[in-house]
């Protein structure tokens, strides 16, 4: 079957579609882990300071491209401006130069704004908090000013694409009019549970490409709930009925069933796996198309269930920005 496997983003670039995503994932893991995705043929990758794993992605990349076996320009890094700290104008270029100096690149080929709010850290960038133990936030966040060094940053040519995440219409809507460089991505959660009609196409109609994360949903969000105190049932999508009796049908995976049908709506995906053979599973979803009506039955599951709602950093919810 031969298919578009690429995103062309409004900048002329093109993003793979389907990349191998690293939240969650220790140094350790990831050593491994990367290596496995690159074999499998992962060419996308997404990371973020926060997710604390791009010094070791960076060892991987570099043995790889010492060895030969790959190129840079084979490659599409994502990585992102964290809200702990970070999410102000003057420090904009200078944690971006910090990731590159860990994942040991010259550039990287996306660059996003992880999210719209930001949290207040130490020294050491840990999270300072209220006596009552939630997050204390910095409510005084400019989207427009931060945006405006994000461009810089594509001048400068340490980013080739810049972008944002886990934004709202109305915020996006505010970059757009305030912008030199249109964002070329939004990454927000996207799965059979959560579809944000009006938010997908709100992109299309502006030419924003959308990645969608947690696109299995996301098991390391109960971990960190139990870790914050959170008290929270989570759904399975692996075993949401309809989406097994697809999977019969077709004679592949809860996951790819999952997968391709994200990817056949023209949205990237970034699944996260450190078990071998579901790296390639998630991979390779272009050998078969769901039909019209297996789409629908797909699209009629949406019931704005949030998995990865911030509910473990309490307190977030009162930043101004918040987008949920």
């Amino acid at each position: 079957m031969s298919e578009q496997k690429y995103l062309n983003l409004n900048n002329g670039l093109r993003m793979p579609i389907i990349g191998y995503g690293t939240w969650m994932a220790s140094e350790e893991e990831i050593n491994t882990a990367v290596n496995e995705a690159l074999k499998v043929g992962y060419r996308h990758i997404d990371t973020a300071p926060v997710y604390l794993n791009e010094k070791a992605i960076g060892n991987v990349l570099t043995k790889w491209f010492s060895s030969g076996k790959i190129k840079r320009s084979d490659l599409f890094i994502t990585t992102k401006l964290p809200s702990p700290g970070a999410d102000r104008p003057d420090l904009v270029e200078l944690t971006l130069r910090k990731s590159l100096a860990d994942l040991q690149l010259d550039y990287v080929d996306l660059y996003l704004i992880h999210t719209p709010i930001t949290v207040v850290v130490d020294e050491k960038g840990a999270f300072k908090h209220h006596e009552d133990g939630t997050v204390i936030v910095d409510p005084s966040t400019d989207l427009v000013a931060i945006w405006k060094e994000m461009e810089g940053l594509v001048a400068k040519g340490l980013t080739k694409s810049i972008g944002i995440s886990n934004f709202t219409i109305k915020q996006i809507d505010r970059i757009l009019q305030n912008c030199t460089i249109k964002p070329a991505v939004l990454q927000i959660e996207y799965h059979i549970y959560l579809q944000q009609p009006e938010l997908i196409e709100f992109c299309k109609s502006a030419n924003i490409a959308v990645t969608a994360y947690s696109p299995l949903g996301s098991k390391g969000v109960g971990t960190l709930n139990k870790r914050a105190g959170v008290e929270r049932e989570l759904p399975d999508l692996l075993d949401v009925p309809v989406v097994k009796e697809i999977a019969q049908n077709h004679s592949k995976s809860e996951a790819q069933v999952l997968l391709r049908w994200i990817v056949q709506k023209g949205i990237s995906v970034i699944p996260k796996s450190t078990n071998p053979k579901r790296m390639y599973e998630n991979k390779n979803i272009f050998d078969f198309k769901l039909r019209a009506e297996e789409m629908e039955q797909l699209n009629s599951l949406d019931a704005n269930i949030r998995v990865v709602n911030f509910s473990f950093f309490p307190g977030v919810e009162k930043h101004p920005e918040f987008p949920f």
